[in-house]
């Protein structure tokens, strides 16, 4: 077989070829695309998902009767008097006085409305110690939260003059405004630390600061135009604040990864000898196709989440799938240019002891070899044993991912989901424990083609009465009736209280044989369940059903995405089955720590005996998308190696050694920005954060390094297997060997050398 010089035709060779021809044009086309696009959204505005949109079943039927019918629902608000002492008593004077200037004080605000006496609801503990005073915050309840704060003040001001008496207020607005205030100061802590933890690590990684910097603002542009552009998406999908946090952590990963593994092949052919031009030439055609590939294949995984029917999901799928193909777009076009651009003044700011020039002077060896001296090591004892390195840690992975056979989901309560943290959990407990489910009751909305009718009084009555005596709850059962709109709103705090599952049954009581007996019986009348406990149960029941559709999209497109990108069927499958390997892994760590409390001190955390609902298969996707990115990478140097005439094992050896360096300083990125949501107050930012770092940590290191090389060794030329039933396929490989520098050798490819002096496409 002859062979000729081929120019690298690759859509990720041209972009790169094209931006360094047209340096300032590219970089001027990029800078108007994020000015345009955050324009565009603010511009356009935003569109938040509505309480009907959040999910499917009862609990946005009930949304949707509020809705049409107008009704604006206030914040609930309530403020707990309690006697300190066990023998105090509400009908005291002392503390008939404090419930009279509670009252006195919130009204005082010009905050609050209906405005009720625990002497006259009846809202007083069984043991007489602790009343509510009960009133609604004015305006939509929506937003009562950013005006609670004077209400909080007065109820403050009232305690101080008792000091026999507990008095704390709870309720909607004031508990999204402490939820609100946590989850603000938790991301602005992540916000403020991931930028500086990933640029640190990246001074360490390169040396310099200007090609240190670049990665980070790029990640941080691909932000800044995906933000614009969900505002204008928002008007087909509406987003969430969740989306805007999920699309932040993913820009950052993805933005900084995408530019590492550009930059570092470039920097890795210069110092080979390679003039800036073709250097920038086999970086594009090289790490510019895997990040082509690795960002389709995580868009494809995002997109996954639509899937779902539920609106967070679909607004969180599509915020990180524009965010990855923004940073994708902007890693292979503006990235050469700015190459182009800067030439050896990338390498500006060296820093002492860090840049590779020094190491090289220090060691005696490159860079790259100097970093890669670990895995050679290790792939030296995995190629040598390669069936019992795989079935080693194989089995260590399935033993870490056994405890995700029990995994238990739930939407966190607000003692979980912040322990004792925050005062307010502490009167979220007292409350329960006074008055059983009273912080979050069940709603029945109740709409009725004539709410004031006879047999719709009387059902309403029979539904009081036989929801107390059927034991789902104690009481007081709170009936509102808009009239004019025909429909009432049942209040019904259930037996169980924060105790999920107990509170679970008392919901299931209500609607299996409490609302068919008396609401139900009457013709014209929809009476669905909504809550936070309804809430979280036709959450899980969505987010069960959608698991598989789910599953099936990410996992089909990755295989076939894979197969027409290494025209290999066993790499295609393998691919599959080690990056299901790492999110079962994931899940092990994640079900052991937070759910059953193993070494949950070690992260800060608590056992908290359940995983958050919506985590599972956020993890899956995001992880599944993520994972791609180091497997797409190493796969595509053992194949670049494998196609200039390299043995297999000698490829494997290759493609691990030389991409060494750059996953595992992508990943230590990767694991320290997850890291830090690992610390943040909230569990489920805890949970989230700890399942994402534990698994791009196992993916890059067991994965990557010893079951990837062990399984491909075992293989052996099988791993280039494709049958001819599937040759019509499309070939998308023709792009990945990089335009050749040198004259031919007559010798085997050496493995020794981290970099290769010449490249050759056979035709």
């Amino acid at each position: 077989m002859g062979h000729r010089d081929v120019r690298v035709r690759g859509f990720a060779a041209r972009a790169g070829g094209w931006s360094a021809r047209h340096r300032w044009a590219a970089v001027g086309i990029w800078v108007l695309f994020v000015v345009l696009s955050m324009a565009a959204g603010s511009a356009a505005g935003r569109v938040e998902v509505s309480s009907s949109d959040q999910l499917k079943g009862e609990t946005s039927q009930a949304a949707r009767i509020i809705e049409d019918a107008g009704i604006e629902e206030p914040a609930g608000e309530s403020v707990l008097v309690q006697a300190k002492a066990p023998g105090g008593k509400a009908t005291d004077e002392g503390f008939r006085t404090a419930v009279a200037q509670v009252m006195a004080a919130v009204r005082a605000t010009g905050e609050v409305t209906s405005v009720t006496s625990p002497y006259d609801t009846q809202s007083i503990s069984e043991d007489g110690r602790t009343a509510l005073v009960q009133f609604d915050m004015r305006g939509d309840g929506e937003t009562a939260g950013e005006r609670v704060e004077p209400v909080l003040k007065a109820v403050a001001e009232v305690q101080k003059d008792h000091d026999a008496l507990r008095i704390e207020e709870i309720g909607g607005a004031s508990m999204k405004k402490t939820f609100d205030d946590a989850f603000g100061d938790d991301f602005k802590q992540a916000e403020y630390s991931a930028v500086p933890v990933a640029l640190g690590i990246l001074l360490i990684a390169f040396g310099a600061l200007v090609a240190a910097l670049l990665p980070v603002a790029l990640a941080i542009t691909a932000i800044m135009a995906t933000m614009g552009l969900m505002g204008v998406a928002s008007h087909l999908q509406p987003m969430s604040d969740t989306a805007n946090s999920v699309m932040l952590l993913v820009g950052l990963a993805v933005g900084v990864d995408y530019c590492l593994f550009y930059l570092r092949r470039e920097r890795e052919e210069r110092a080979a000898g390679r003039d800036a031009a073709t250097a920038l030439r086999i970086a594009a055609a090289t790490s510019g196709r895997a990040v082509i590939v690795s960002g389709v294949t995580v868009c494809v995984a995002m997109a996954g989440m639509m899937f779902t029917g539920l609106a967070d999901f679909q607004a969180m799928g599509l915020a990180s799938l524009m965010v990855v193909a923004v940073a994708m777009v902007g890693s292979v076009t503006v990235l050469p240019a700015l190459l182009s651009l800067l030439g050896e003044r990338v390498e500006t700011g060296r820093i002492p002891f860090l840049h590779p020039d020094k190491r090289r002077k220090r060691t005696g060896r490159s860079g790259a070899d100097a970093e890669s001296r670990f895995w050679k090591a290790v792939l030296k004892v995995v190629l040598a044993k390669p069936g019992l390195s795989l079935v080693l840690a194989g089995g260590a992975l399935l033993a870490v991912a056994a405890p995700a056979l029990g995994m238990r989901t739930q939407e966190l309560t607000l003692d979980q989901e912040f322990g004792d943290s925050v005062p307010i959990v502490a009167t979220y407990d007292r409350l329960n424990e006074a008055f059983p489910g009273g912080s979050d009751p069940a709603q029945v909305v109740v709409r009725a083609k004539d709410v004031d009718a006879p047999e719709v009084k009387a059902a309403l009555a029979d539904f009081q009465k036989r929801v107390v005596s059927s034991g789902a709850s104690r009481g007081p059962v709170d009936v509102k009736v808009h009239a004019a709109e025909n429909v009432a709103v049942v209040s019904v705090p259930l037996v169980g209280g924060s105790d999920q599952d107990r509170a679970e049954q008392s919901l299931a009581v209500i609607r299996d044989e409490v609302r068919p007996a008396t609401l139900g019986a009457v013709d014209g009348v929809e009476a669905p369940v909504t809550g936070q406990v309804a809430g979280s149960k036709d959450f899980n029941d969505q987010m069960t059903g959608s698991v598989a559709p789910v599953f099936a999209f990410v996992v089909v497109f990755a295989f076939l995405l894979m197969l027409l990108c290494f025209r290999s069927l066993t790499i295609a499958v393998t691919s599959i089955v080690l990056n299901l390997l790492s999110v079962g892994a994931a899940y092990g760590i994640l079900v052991a720590v937070f759910q059953h409390g193993w070494g949950a001190s070690l992260v800060g955390a608590e056992g908290v005996g359940a995983i958050v609902t919506w985590l599972p298969l956020f993890l899956f996707v995001i992880l599944f998308g993520l994972s791609m990115d180091y497997h797409v990478f190493v796969v595509s140097r053992i194949r670049e190696a494998k196609t200039r005439g390299y043995a297999t094992r000698d490829a494997i050896t290759h493609g691990v050694v030389t991409t060494a360096g750059v996953v595992t300083s992508a990943a230590v990125i990767m694991v320290a920005v997850f890291a830090i949501f690992g610390t943040l107050s909230m569990q489920s930012m805890k949970q989230m954060g700890v399942g994402l770092a534990a698994a791009v940590l196992i993916d890059a290191t067991i994965i990557r390094g010893v079951l990837l090389p062990a399984v491909m060794a075992l293989l052996g030329e099988a791993n280039w297997y494709f049958p001819k039933w599937l040759r019509w396929l499309p070939d998308m490989t023709h792009d990945e060997t990089p335009e050749p520098i040198a004259a031919p050798s007559a010798a085997r490819p050496s493995t020794a050398g981290a970099t290769d002096e010449g490249v050759r496409v056979p035709v």
